[in-house]
């Protein structure tokens, strides 16, 4: 994955550690994570299903960004803490 410049990702934050793997249990078995964002996301991405757009690499906090491009395309991540609470990842393409 050496040769991936920007990866598009979408994702949501949480408080907990407990909050966020409920949530992908949720989700892996069968839930919208774009609907699921909108509705328990912290952040105001939320509005658009949790929809980051396409980035590159460093432009988010540290944690974030390895899971980013280390996440196969259309898989959800595990919970990932950051300074600002709990993440749920999903990568939805890479160029």
């Amino acid at each position: 994955m050496e040769n991936v410049l920007e990866v598009k990702a979408s994702h949501l934050l949480v408080d907990t550690q407990e909050e966020a793997e409920q949530l992908r249990a949720d989700i892996l078995a069968g839930k919208d994570f774009g609907e699921v964002a909108k509705e328990v996301s912290k952040c105001p991405s939320r509005v658009k299903g949790g929809d980051l757009g396409y980035f590159g690499r460093g432009r988010m906090v540290p944690e974030f960004d390895q899971a980013a491009f280390e996440l196969p395309v259309g898989e959800v991540s595990e919970p990932i803490k950051t300074q600002f609470g709990w993440h749920l990842l999903v990568v939805t393409d890479q160029r």
